[in-house]
């Protein structure tokens, strides 16, 4: 099948231009320039048309009570009730302004900020995220991103929050005090000592809460992320009888986000109420203040009122910030994380409009080290050391080896989702950071090991979420991988939902696997990589996913295969053995069959290649088949010479099984050698026989390896394979 589909151009939509042209917090806070002036604008006609209330007492005691006119009563009513007309209207606007600029800031930040807490998602020193000196750096950048969608749903909560219009409120503070100083300085200065006491306690308030605030956003981050897991693996944990152990982790996580907030909470509602008590005072001390002034005939006695309306005006913003201080150091915390998310991101390199790639791959060195580790200490733990290989489009690479030896870590440096400390990789000759990241991600597919689909239909997730994906692209994936039958069985065929709790989709692990593997082949990328793409597949499944390999490589494409069931090499020309993270053995299929190989030690999992055997577990010197035998290679597998299995070892204790790549080599001789026999039965072949000459004792198997024998274990496959 050699149906390709069309790579289709970057996206140039509203959402991208909204990530493209704002991604920056600063030039999105610059952007809001205009909003904040408007908004003080209309703070200060605000704050003037409050004098209202107070001069409309001073001219009622002063004026209305003292001359008996209700006509004065009347008109000066009438303009009190347009001036709050006014008042009510400007507030109005103001605090529409305020929720709009808090919309605009969404959507000029939420494509970013949902993109940083996606990448979150990766391991630390991915390409997609913001590299530091060491992976320390990384994993701090990768937290702080991962909380960006959260901190900008608090900015956006706390700029139409009454703790902004308090914080524009807060200038105008000197209009009233001046009003206060005109009517008599010394109930100007009682109001500016009732003030200074009220900002002391604002500044105590913040003092005692800020640590509390730190330290209950980290709790209730790791309290989230423990209950979104606990969902995801609810099977598990009602299976096995976890639940009475994960609700007493959850109850210890959520205690210490309660303790936090309310060890914060504790002083600040102490403080509120302390302030409005002091408030209620202060007036009070206004009011006592006027009366002795009125007594001594300084003041009217209107002044008494107004200068009391005055004061508690005066204190209302710092009163309103004591009550909000709670969210207002939220939001400066989201704040202050945005900013150096943001800034610690990095810039965009200017790219050339590279052409599609052609599937060649070229990996030099490629080298990584353990999360954590130092960059540049030479006994640096690694993951993966020193990797050499080349690939041409229309090659199949088979990785094998064992446990930990660091196959998916390979997988995820060639598709991108993570970086390597040195080396380099390069497709085409040119390294991935220097093609556009959306166009090179639609030329190339990816199985990753642990898979979980989205939520959406199947073709939605088929389709990578492509809305300009066509209905034949998708039905060709799905063709292709054979699930098409499969996929038209279900009650609503393509557009069945997944991961909808509300209606869940009987789909088993094989069936999503394929479904994922569709995803992966969509538009027939050039470059594909399947991390244990038949980890949960059938003998069916393994057919098609033999059939789909061999496809794409025949359209050009270049296949990597991470495998621990040797059944999935039948379709690839090329092998690599990796072990310790190191490449012990690469090269031609049939020219990597043709040599012989040892495992040396076992607990230290190396492999060498072109010595004689020894000791652990040997593999018999290659000679030419008899006729009898070159009829019957099947019964060569279950041979015995005294090694095989039924051979007697001394004591007690059962052999130890061949480590995988041995085993995966020895199947694939085998399968090699009857697929050659049908099709050249006059050719001679070698036959490698694999012997087996230890006992358990004599060997402690590789740490994560798995037990000779166990059913579902590499081992027992093959054994039972070999029995048949």
């Amino acid at each position: 099948m050699r149906w390709r589909g069309k790579t289709q151009a970057p996206d140039t939509g509203p959402a991208a231009g909204a990530a493209g042209t704002s991604s920056s917090y600063p030039s999105a806070l610059r952007g809001l320039r205009g909003a904040v002036w408007a908004v003080l604008g209309m703070s200060a006609i605000i704050n003037v048309l409050m004098l209202t209330g107070s001069i409309y007492m001073l001219q009622i005691y002063d004026r209305v009570l003292s001359s008996g006119s209700v006509s004065t009563l009347m008109g000066l009513f009438s303009v009190v009730v347009i001036l709050f007309a006014f008042l009510g209207f400007y507030d109005f606007l103001r605090v529409r302004l305020l929720s709009r600029a808090a919309l605009r800031l969404d959507r000029a930040l939420g494509v970013p900020a949902f993109g940083r807490w996606v990448r979150a998602g990766l391991p630390a020193g991915t390409a997609q995220t913001p590299s530091g000196t060491d992976d320390k750096t990384d994993m701090k950048a990768g937290a702080e991103a991962g909380t960006a969608l959260q901190d900008l749903g608090a900015v956006r909560g706390f700029l139409s929050s009454p703790a902004v219009t308090a914080l524009a409120d807060l200038p105008f503070v000197p209009l009233f005090l001046a009003v206060l100083f005109l009517i008599h300085p010394w109930l100007g200065w009682l109001t500016v000592a009732g003030a200074g006491v009220a900002a002391l306690i604002a500044l105590l308030n913040r003092a005692l809460t800020r640590n509390a605030i730190r330290h209950a956003g980290r709790f209730e981050g790791a309290e989230r992320d423990f209950t979104d897991r606990s969902r995801r693996n609810a099977e598990a944990i009602f299976a096995m009888g976890m639940y009475g152990a994960i609700a007493g982790r959850w109850r210890d996580l959520h205690h210490k986000v309660l303790v936090s907030a309310q060890k914060g909470g504790d002083p600040s509602e102490a403080l509120a109420a302390t302030s409005r008590a002091f408030r209620m005072l202060l007036q009070s001390a206004i009011l006592t203040l006027g009366a002795l002034l009125v007594l001594q005939s300084q003041i009217s006695a209107g002044m008494i009122i107004a200068a009391s309306i005055l004061s508690g005006r005066a204190l209302a913003p710092v009163d309103q910030l004591i009550g909000q201080w709670r969210a207002i150091g939220q939001g400066l915390a989201a704040h202050r994380r945005l900013s150096e998310n943001f800034n610690q991101a990095e810039e965009t390199p200017e790219r050339v409009d590279l052409p599609d790639p052609t599937g060649t791959i070229s990996v030099r060195a490629l080298t990584k080290l353990v999360p954590g580790a130092p960059l540049g200490a030479t006994d640096a733990p690694r993951i993966l050391s020193g990797i050499d290989f080349e690939l041409t489009p229309g090659d199949g690479l088979g990785v094998i080896g064992s446990s930990a030896s660091g196959k998916s870590t390979l997988a995820r440096l060639l598709v991108g989702a993570m970086q390597g400390d040195a080396g380099e990789i390069r497709f085409d000759g040119a390294r991935p950071e220097q093609w556009d990241p959306v166009r090179l991600g639609r030329n190339i597919g990816y199985l990753p090991q642990v898979l979980e689909m989205l939520p959406g239909t199947i073709r939605d997730n088929i389709a990578r979420f492509d809305p300009a994906a066509s209905d034949e692209s998708v039905i060709a994936a799905a063709t292709l991988t054979g699930i098409h039958d499969m996929i038209l069985k279900l009650p609503k065929g393509y557009g069945t939902q997944l991961c909808d709790p509300a209606a869940p989709v009987p789909l088993s692990g094989g069936q999503m696997q394929r479904l994922g593997l569709a995803r992966a082949v969509h538009g027939m990328p050039r470059i594909v990589v399947l991390d244990e793409p038949n980890s949960n597949l059938d003998m069916a499944g393994d057919a098609a996913l033999t059939q789909t390999i061999a496809a794409l490589r025949d359209a050009g494409s270049t296949v990597v295969v991470m495998a621990h069931r040797p059944s999935v090499l039948a379709a690839v020309n090329k092998l690599m053995i990796l072990d310790a993270g190191m490449v012990r053995v690469f090269g031609d299929k049939d020219d990597v069959l043709a040599e012989d190989f040892k495992v040396v030690s076992p607990s230290e999992a190396t492999l060498e290649r072109g010595k004689t055997p020894t000791a652990v577990i040997e593999a018999a010197p290659v000679t030419p088949p008899t006729p009898a035998e070159a009829q019957a290679p099947e019964d060569l597998l279950d041979a015995d010479d005294g090694n095989g299995p039924d051979a007697e070892f001394e004591g007690d204790t059962p052999p130890v099984s061949m480590s995988l790549p041995v085993l995966a080599l020895a199947e694939a001789r085998a399968r090699r050698q009857r697929e050659a026999e049908a099709a050249e039965a006059a050719k001679a072949r070698k036959v490698p026989m694999i012997t087996r000459r230890i006992s358990h004792a004599d060997v402690r198997p590789a740490e994560g390896a798995e037990a000779a024998g166990t059913p579902g274990s590499d081992a027992f496959d093959f054994e039972q394979r070999a029995q048949a």
